[in-house]
């Protein structure tokens, strides 16, 4: 390969490489930060709560929600100490066998409801959870009254 030979495709490859960086940057990519991330989206939240909620963080769990419930929320952890609640956490969490969050429907602009089920040894439970766009994240604002959930084979049956 000739000097001039080499010379062209090393001006080539550098103007690929401009071209690219620039519709890079026109799509909103920052390099030092990788690629576009995708907002998160209401079920992320509900799965940072169950977390938290697995893990006994109280400020994690606490940070989920927003309005009204959050001050409730807040106030029962003063009531019963942060070790308390914490224990209350996962001792509640610890008797879930499974969860499945359904897809979120709109309600109205910057709110959702999300359906969740809440698989138990014995039996299924499911609620709705109302969540909210507070300052671009989404935070639960209400949940509904928990419905027992008929299932066909309880939890653990033996396969035979």
């Amino acid at each position: 390969m000739t000097k001039e030979r080499k010379i062209h495709l090393l001006t080539v490859a550098a103007l690929i490489l401009a071209l690219g960086i620039a519709l890079g940057q026109k799509e909103g990519w920052r390099w030092w930060q990788g690629a576009p991330k995708e907002p998160p989206a209401p079920q992320d939240t509900i799965y940072a709560m169950l977390d938290a909620a697995r893990a006994g963080n109280v400020a994690a769990y606490l940070a989920c929600y927003s309005g009204a419930l959050q001050a409730s929320l807040q106030q029962s952890a003063r009531e019963s100490t942060e070790a308390g609640f914490a224990r209350y956490l996962r001792d509640s969490n610890a008797v879930i066998k499974g969860v499945a969050v359904n897809d979120p429907q709109p309600v109205a602009e910057n709110e959702v409801g999300v359906r969740v089920e809440y698989v138990y040894q014995e039996r299924n439970e499911a609620q709705t959870m109302h969540l909210e766009k507070v300052n671009g994240a989404w935070k639960i604002t209400r949940v509904d009254g928990a419905e027992r959930v008929k299932t066909l084979i309880p939890y653990g049956t033996p396969v035979q």
